[in-house]
């Protein structure tokens, strides 16, 4: 028995380093080579969907990560989106109650260590910008390596803006929270190339080791700054900072995907940087937003949604006509989940931004596994077989590989029918139930060509049509 006991740290390592091993050889969450505006994963073709929390999983060490990670997994979400610790909020933020990205001083953890030296405005010793925290990097890691075995994308965010002098004053790079005397500038200096006060060297080596530590992981991808159109953040600032996560990562065998943050609800991205793969939005028109930037080949996200109340039904349908319009990337922001309540069950206060229950991730989950029904990747929003208006206010959005496969989302009041226009053929028809999940019973359709008239079963909200050729 005691030679057993030896040999368990013996077992301990080697299961880690093969645990290791086995990640390092997994591929990067890619681009889909044949329809970029989807993903490669697991050399899988997958869009990311989730309901996810305010983005403190990491630097706050009150939020039981394993157990909210088990919950997206449960109903087969497979995003989460975390902040780095450059930036972190008040208790009273937005108006957040329980808010994760708002740790208290004991429970907060960022990618610098502490100093010597006390004066940290939220409590305890300033920074140290010159040193790193390896409590922090501990975690992150066993925070990316706990989603990647849950089969759960990490869209790492950088970096944020201050809104205000309430996020600034808090800020390890202000100059009053850090030994190191630089960080004396306003706020909306600090996302600067040229008035960040000795900030922007912190930076970059920050981002440096970041990707240095990271490198093996293959469920993580970048995000340069979330919302950097707040707060004076320059767009040169945004593309250096691009530039020096593709610097960092010249000589890694597979690099990971970079994301940008573009605008609340719609914006034309007229000049691209390169080294983006993925562009976010927020508060996204669905189809508007995807429309406008589609001739980018490149993947279009809603990253964070909130600000219309807190029904179930407002995220559900958005999600729907998003990924419908030809988006690859939903994240509503989901505040049921809390420290204390990492299986997403907290009870938040109407005066909430936004809203998210364990209800609505099931919703999302059934938006997922629908969507992966199809061969999507072959599929493009579809604006000329199925009308975009409705008789009775309805409204439709489609994805079609023309005669071949459809899905067509319908929301609003029942239309009574849906005209379709199919191609001469033989296909399948079901009606897919958007709050449970399940499909109508399977009919089958012999096609002249034309126009085809069908009849949606009766729905409160939404429905969705899903029709195949046979």
């Amino acid at each position: 028995m005691k030679k057993i006991n030896r040999l368990l740290p013996l077992f301990a390592v080697m299961f880690l380093f093969t645990r290791t091993n086995l990640f390092a050889q997994q591929k990067p969450i890619v681009l889909c080579p044949q329809n970029p505006h989807y993903f490669i994963y697991n050399n899988k073709p997958i869009v990311l969907i989730t309901s996810g929390e305010h983005y403190g999983a990491v630097i706050n060490t009150a939020f039981d990560y394993t157990t909210y990670l088990d919950a997206l997994a449960a109903d087969g979400l497979n995003l989460t989106r975390t902040f780095s610790g450059a930036y972190f909020e008040p208790g009273n933020a937005f108006n957040i109650s329980h808010n994760t990205l708002a740790p208290l001083s004991e429970n907060f953890l960022c990618p610098w260590a502490r100093g010597n030296e006390a004066g940290f405005k939220s409590g305890g010793n300033k920074f140290d910008l010159t040193k790193w925290d390896e409590k922090y990097f501990t975690r992150l890691k066993a925070f990316i390596t706990a989603a990647q075995e849950r089969n759960i994308i990490v869209e790492f965010t950088l970096f944020c803006p201050f809104y205000d002098s309430t996020q600034w004053v808090l800020s390890p790079m202000n100059s009053s929270n850090n030994i190191n005397g630089v960080g004396n500038i306003a706020r909306t200096d600090v996302y600067t190339l040229d008035k960040n006060g000795g900030l922007l060297a912190v930076q970059e080596a920050m981002v440096r080791k970041i990707v240095s530590e990271l490198k093996d992981f293959s469920n993580v991808m970048y995000e340069i700054c979330n919302e950097p159109y707040f707060g004076g953040v320059t767009l040169e600032w945004q593309h250096h900072i691009a530039k020096v996560i593709a610097g960092a990562e010249k000589n890694f065998p597979q690099k990971h995907l970079i994301t940008q943050n573009i605008a609340n609800e719609y914006k034309k991205v007229s000049t691209p940087f390169a080294e983006v793969s993925v562009f976010n939005f927020h508060y996204a028109w669905p189809p508007v937003t995807v429309a406008m930037n589609y001739g980018l080949n490149r993947v279009i996200g809603n990253n964070e949604t909130g600000f219309r109340g807190n029904a179930d039904s407002t995220y559900r349908m958005q999600g729907w006509r998003f990924i419908l319009a030809g988006g690859a990337l939903y994240n509503n922001l989901d505040y049921s989940f809390a420290p204390g309540y990492e299986k997403g069950g907290f009870a938040y206060p109407p005066s909430q931004p936004g809203g998210g229950t364990v209800a609505l991730r099931r919703q999302l989950g059934y938006l997922k596994k629908f969507i992966e029904s199809f061969d999507f990747t072959r599929m493009r929003p579809d604006s000329t077989g199925v009308p975009g208006s409705l008789p009775g206010g309805a409204v439709t959005q489609a994805l079609a590989e023309k005669g071949k496969q459809y899905a067509i989302y319908i929301y609003g009041h029942t239309p009574g029918v849906l005209q379709v226009m199919l191609p001469k053929g033989s296909y399948n028809i079901q009606w897919y139930n958007t709050l449970t999940g399940e499909y109508s019973d399977l009919k089958t359709l012999d096609h002249s060509g034309g126009n085809t008239t069908l009849a949606p079963p009766p729905y409160a909200e939404d429905i969705v049509l899903k029709i195949t050729a046979r």
